[in-house]
């Protein structure tokens, strides 16, 4: 039997994609796109944040052009001085008590707006139009407000027989001045966290619970709290770094007095650099800072993983 020659045709070679083919040129669209949002990113977070870290190791007073590579010599000066304690101690203190009510209070105002009506509505505006309020108006309204002589609020407490508090001249009340600000300013917003919180929990749980003679706090706290932990965790990591970078409030109504009872952290980095004109040293207190807030956003973080109750 004679073999047959092969005549099938020889397959053609895969063409080769041109260079710029239909979906390289819609990526480099979609890149185009986030192109600004990264370039704002490295010029006013990433640069800023490793010339800081470079920074930190020299002796610069901003004037002169001539940066002194001095070493560990700013971070040593730093944790050496006992003022470093006390600032961070403060900035704990206003970041733990500003935290903890503007989470109960917001939590409580969602409780009890969280009703599908009109009037409700309303009054949930009403509740989040201060997050919308500049923090330097929002201190100079309170300033007025907080006025020992001419204050509204110690006239009220005269009524109540009360006499009049030095809420800003005052070292024991300085700082609860400063928390009372943040909380009337941000608690809007946690309200309305929680409440998208509270409606993405479904009803079958209430339900079947009511089934079981649950009472409305045993629903409350068997329910509500574990389901509402991851809404819960993004709030306080954000209010917790928030709180730790509080400026503007300290600078408008204290500039970190009386006695230096209300001198944050980031109001002491603004006075080394730009008033003590140590740019070297306010650096270092920079990275210092940027890692203890790091530190403690990974430990809540840590702690939250047998806290948080993810469903499904």
């Amino acid at each position: 039997m004679s073999s047959q020659p092969n005549t099938a045709a020889p397959k053609a070679s895969p063409k080769k994609k041109p260079f710029f083919h239909y979906g390289r040129i819609e990526g480099l669209k979609d890149f185009s796109l986030a192109l600004p949002a990264i370039l704002f990113l490295l010029l006013f977070t990433y640069y800023p944040l490793v010339n800081s870290f470079y920074l930190s190791f020299t002796d610069w007073n901003l004037i002169k052009p001539i940066k002194k590579f001095v070493g560990f010599d700013n971070y040593t000066r730093i944790l050496t001085d006992d003022r470093f304690y006390h600032v961070l101690k403060v900035t704990f203190l206003y970041t733990i008590i500003d935290v903890i009510v503007t989470l109960v209070l917001g939590l409580l105002l969602a409780l009890l707006f969280n009703k599908q009506s009109k009037a409700y509505g309303v009054m949930r505006l009403f509740v989040f139009m201060p997050y919308y309020i500049s923090m330097v108006i929002a201190s100079i309204v309170f300033i007025w407000i907080l006025n020992p002589k001419y204050g509204v609020l110690n006239s009220f407490l005269g009524t109540l027989g009360i006499n009049p508090v030095q809420w800003l001249n005052d070292p024991k009340t300085a700082l609860f001045s400063l928390i009372m600000v943040s909380v009337w300013k941000s608690v809007g917003f946690t309200m309305i966290i929680f409440i998208g919180g509270l409606r993405s929990i479904p009803l079958d749980y209430y339900e079947a619970s009511s089934l079981d003679g649950a009472n409305k706090f045993h629903q409350f706290w068997h329910i509500t709290v574990p389901l509402l932990s991851p809404t819960t965790l993004f709030l306080v990591v954000t209010s917790f770094i928030s709180s730790m970078q509080v400026f503007q409030s300290v600078d408008i109504m204290t500039g970190g007095g009386p006695l230096e009872s209300t001198k944050v952290m980031v109001m002491w980095i603004y006075q080394m650099a730009f008033e003590e004109f140590r740019a070297g040293r306010s650096s270092a207190l920079v990275v210092i800072f940027f890692l203890i807030i790091m530190a403690f956003t990974a430990l809540q973080f840590a702690v939250s993983k047998k806290k948080v109750h993810y469903e499904g």
